[in-house]
């Protein structure tokens, strides 16, 4: 009687059984193993994102705070930022109008929200600062003295420059004309150029300078030269970054004028705030 083979290969059954039998090396494995530490990284770096997004946004708004405490000149090291921050009285305006609206809460009102929602918003078909949607309402920051009297003005602006669009505050005396500071908080400018926005040196050159003549005019400028309306009104470019020179210029302009916050600085000018 013969004797039976007993070493019968078995072929697998099924994708699954083909796919576990192939080589380690093989590259339907290789591409699998590649595409399962992908899916599980980014998901754990979505949880991540997602865990982290409250304290991100809590330390954005701390940051945005201590902005507005620097450009009024009463920010100091260590000092409690919440606490500092009390100081200001947040309203919101109504720019049309230059009125103060009761319609939404300054304390989680959001500026940037607003001027995408076309709700809260229009398109602008002039639109020197490159924003290319402007807000109808914004939220300014008095900052008032013991008398109760303003003391200074913050008020929000924001243009496109040469790579990004500057987010920043531009403080103001209480005549609504003599500038104290511009300070910018978020952007995306050349490091060593246009990044020189941030430089104190040249931020130092807003103060004292003044946005308009005893008649209303707008002189503001930022160029190389000073204008014939003389230095009250200019403030020197930043060397080697014209585009982001002329973006805030335009910027600055384009809020403290007329669609700006024109018809508010006007009302404040003949104590109608």
């Amino acid at each position: 009687m013969s004797e039976e083979n007993t070493n019968v290969v078995v072929a697998p059954k099924g994708p699954i059984g083909r796919f576990l039998a192939l080589p380690t090396d093989s590259t339907p494995k290789t591409v699998f193993v590649a595409v399962t530490l992908c899916l599980v990284a980014s998901m754990i770096v979505s949880a991540a994102a997602v865990a982290l997004r409250p304290l991100q946004e809590v330390n954005a708004l701390k940051d945005k705070q201590i902005n507005i405490l620097q450009v009024a000149g009463i920010y100091e090291e260590g000092a409690d930022v919440v606490e500092s921050f009390a100081a200001f009285e947040p309203r919101v305006l109504e720019l049309s109008t230059g009125d103060f609206t009761d319609q939404f809460d300054p304390a989680v009102f959001d500026d940037r929200a607003a001027a995408n929602d076309p709700a809260t918003s229009i398109a602008l078909a002039d639109d020197p600062a490159g924003i290319v949607r402007q807000g109808k309402f914004v939220t300014v920051y008095i900052l008032r003295d013991d008398a109760g009297e303003i003391d200074k003005l913050i008020l929000p602006v924001h243009g496109y420059g040469l790579w990004s669009t500057l987010y920043g505050f531009i403080a103001l005396e209480e005549n609504g004309n003599d500038i104290f500071g511009l300070q910018f908080y978020d952007h995306a400018e050349t490091p060593g150029l246009g990044a020189e926005v941030d430089n104190p040196r040249w931020k130092a050159l807003w103060n004292g300078q003044r946005l308009s003549d005893d008649e209303g005019t707008l002189h503001i400028s930022v160029s190389k030269s000073a204008p014939a309306a003389g230095d009250e009104y200019h403030i020197d470019a930043l060397a080697g970054a014209t585009l982001t020179t002329n973006g805030v210029h335009n910027l600055v302009r384009f809020w403290m004028g007329e669609a700006g916050f024109g018809p508010f600085l006007q009302k404040l000018k003949k104590g109608e705030i």
